[in-house]
């Protein structure tokens, strides 16, 4: 971070006018010219002065002491993960230089792993770049490439959206757990080139944006339509692997109509004799044929290796 910039401070006023007086439990009189609640009101909630509560926000005092952020994490209403993310903003130590940009790049054995796996996976970065996919993925989503920026094509890729029927609670997720991905770590030109160019072409990740909403990303069911097969209801799991660097791996409930659909988008991926061999193990249940035999008969000798009589 810059010695200009104040993430403490932007984070707790957009909080603040996020909360409504209501919700805060203050008897509204008359026009109210503020959305949310006013500073004052914040102040005397949290126990605080209403003098230090502006010099936090105006990031003129940058070390409150932690039960300070607890009592704002109450009066804001915000929930582990997001005091948890007021607890690291006021923990982070400012950066004398800007750093050199990083290449993310993804551990040999994930990547192997990936490419083995017969459920539709893919490795992402911490500001959501796709760095390794297997071939399910991309037959779910063709943006799913190495390469490609998840957050960029949700917002900017009208193909990628329509993939999510439940797109205005998808976006704001996404928006959430790109924030807490990414952590106080906002000085790397990466981030800087990927939050700019996203704050002006889509109005949409702007407003998100601006709201500082927090999110820790975990397994939870997922809708996904599909051109060919429709809508799939998924399970998605997100595996840390190291550097902030993430699995995410896909699969339906057993027995599902979902799993129906993930095996033909499977079978259209795989080559034409792979396909024909996962088709035949499909029928015979998944296991390879074997000729009948008693329990306890011994094996006979094949024809082909008895000796000839004399």
């Amino acid at each position: 971070m810059s010695e200009r910039s104040n993430p403490l401070g932007d984070y707790v006023r957009a909080r603040r006018e996020l909360v409504t007086p209501e919700q805060a439990g203050i008897p509204v009189l008359g026009v109210r010219r503020v959305p949310g609640l006013r500073r004052e009101e914040v102040a005397m909630l949290a126990g605080i002065s209403a003098d230090y509560y502006l010099r936090l926000e105006q990031g003129r005092d940058r070390n409150p002491s932690v039960q300070v952020l607890e009592s704002l994490a109450r009066v804001l209403r915000l929930d582990d993960a997001a005091t948890a993310y007021l607890l690291s903003l006021a923990a982070a130590e400012p950066r004398r230089r800007r750093r050199r940009p990083r290449k993310e790049s993804v551990p040999p054995g994930v990547a192997k792993l990936v490419t083995t796996l017969a459920l539709p996976a893919y490795v992402e970065g911490r500001y959501l770049d796709v760095l390794a996919a297997n071939a399910l993925a991309t037959a779910l989503s063709p943006r799913l490439v190495p390469g490609a920026n998840r957050l960029r094509d949700a917002f900017l890729d009208p193909a990628e959206r329509a993939l999510y029927p439940d797109w205005e609670s998808a976006g704001a997720g996404m928006v959430a757990g790109f924030r807490a991905s990414v952590g106080t770590d906002t000085d790397d030109p990466r981030f800087i080139e990927l939050v700019g160019e996203l704050s002006l072409a889509s109005p949409r990740f702007s407003r998100l944006w601006a709201r500082h909403d927090v999110n820790v990303c975990e397994g939870e069911p997922k809708r996904i339509d599909h051109p060919q097969l429709g809508v799939l209801r998924l399970n998605r799991e997100r595996l840390g692997v190291g550097g902030g660097r993430t699995l995410v791996i896909y699969h339906p409930d057993p027995g599902s109509d979902d799993a129906e659909k993930l095996t033909l988008l499977a079978t259209a991926t795989q080559p034409p004799h792979d396909a024909d061999a996962s088709r035949r193990r499909a029928q015979d249940g998944g296991a390879p044929k074997r000729a009948p035999q008693d329990v306890g008969e011994p094996s006979r000798p094949s024809p082909a290796v008895t000796e000839p009589r004399r």
